[in-house]
């Protein structure tokens, strides 16, 4: 059972942060596309409901 206290997630507060950052020069806004994707494909696996059709295992 969860706890609801009326905050925000503090996860989503991270990321929220982090998205709200303004690169300084093209590395670092290199890395921080690199780390919006990272956590785009991390979600996109976290909600792959595929199922295994092979009973053989």
């Amino acid at each position: 059972m969860t706890k609801h206290n009326g905050a925000a997630d503090k996860n989503l507060q991270n990321v929220v942060e982090a998205l709200d950052t303004v690169p300084v020069n093209s590395h670092q806004a290199q890395q921080l596309q690199q780390d919006k994707n990272d956590r785009r494909n991390k979600d996109v696996q976290n909600h792959d409901k595929s199922t295994d059709m092979d009973p053989s295992h």
